[in-house]
């Protein structure tokens, strides 16, 4: 059985996807691969990100870029293995947060220019 929630799931054609790095270098390198790729419209990069977190079994604090992407829903899988293979994290964050409204000029462009 197929609920609301599944039915509504289906239709969503964009993401914002985070992905936290470790340096603004790393950041650039990984936003320009994924846009010149076509798998991303855009990515904002946030400087200056305190991250604190659980690694190894130890409560540990990093300073971070985060890395903001606008894509497309199909392009999620090729996106993620992108940027696994690019980063420097063993484990890097990221994360799919669905759209589920905007400006349609701006969601157009996305499509535009990921096709």
């Amino acid at each position: 059985m197929v609920t609301e929630y599944q039915e509504y799931e289906e239709e969503i054609q964009f993401f914002v996807i985070f992905c936290t790095t470790g340096s603004k270098e790393e950041g650039e390198k990984i936003a320009r691969q994924i846009v010149e790729d076509r798998l991303a419209a855009c990515v904002n990069i946030i400087q200056g990100v305190t991250s604190i977190f659980t690694w190894k079994g130890a409560v540990d604090q990093a300073e971070e870029c985060l890395l903001i992407i606008k894509t497309r829903s199909e392009l999620i899988p090729a996106l993620l293995a992108r940027i696994k293979a690019l980063h420097s994290y063993d484990v890097p964050e990221i994360i799919a947060l669905p759209i589920t409204d905007g400006n349609p000029a701006y969601l157009d462009w996305i499509s535009e220019v990921t096709a």
